[in-house]
């Protein structure tokens, strides 16, 4: 069983904001399938399907950023999945915006949500899909820059990125390696 997680904001307030840009991702897989988030449990909303044999559950906690390991923890303990079937989908400042970058394991960068998920789950080890959403150019605060929406010039690059980390996230629950779907979606 593999778990895909989406870090956002619950609330329309934060829809399509670039802290949301996990929950974009999930929302993207579920459309592409034809599922639904049907489950509200564990300070989250998820789906539990079916991909090509394999048993997925695809969540997106309801915790607000800070909190996400909250949601993350409980889930793994109760469907007993293992670190190794985790994928974290995020927004990362420290890429340009419609960048993706997939990683294997590593610290927070100073993203609360991974802050929180590493501090529940006792481990830095677990896969991660993370989306560019650029740094602020002027003076706005990074808080105000996540919590914005994309303007319209960065729409395209940032619909672009989202397609292509449903397509990694596929990939490996097609079970294909992660080290493979690494070499495959970090160009």
């Amino acid at each position: 069983m593999k778990l895909i997680v989406g870090l956002g904001n619950p609330g329309r307030k934060y829809k399509e904001t670039r802290h949301n840009i996990g929950f974009c991702t999930i929302d993207e897989l579920l459309r592409r399938h034809d599922w639904k988030l049907n489950n509200s449990k564990f300070r989250g909303d998820y789906a539990i399907e079916h991909f090509n044999g394999e048993k997925i559950i695809l969540l997106q906690p309801q915790t607000y950023m800070n909190l996400s390991g909250e949601s993350i923890r409980p889930l793994m303990d109760y469907y007993d999945i293992d670190i190794d079937d985790v994928v974290l989908i995020y927004d990362d400042l420290d890429l340009p915006t419609g960048k993706i970058r997939l990683r294997q394991k590593g610290g927070h960068g100073g993203h609360n949500g991974v802050r929180s998920t590493i501090e529940h789950l006792g481990t830095k080890e677990f896969k991660r899909v993370r989306l560019g959403v650029g740094r602020p150019v002027n003076a706005t605060p990074v808080v105000d820059y996540v919590l914005g929406k994309f303007p319209k010039e960065e729409k395209e690059a940032v619909s672009q990125s989202i397609q292509q980390a449903a397509d990694a996230i596929e990939s490996w629950i097609n079970r294909k390696p992660f080290i493979d779907v690494m070499n495959e979606f970090n160009q």
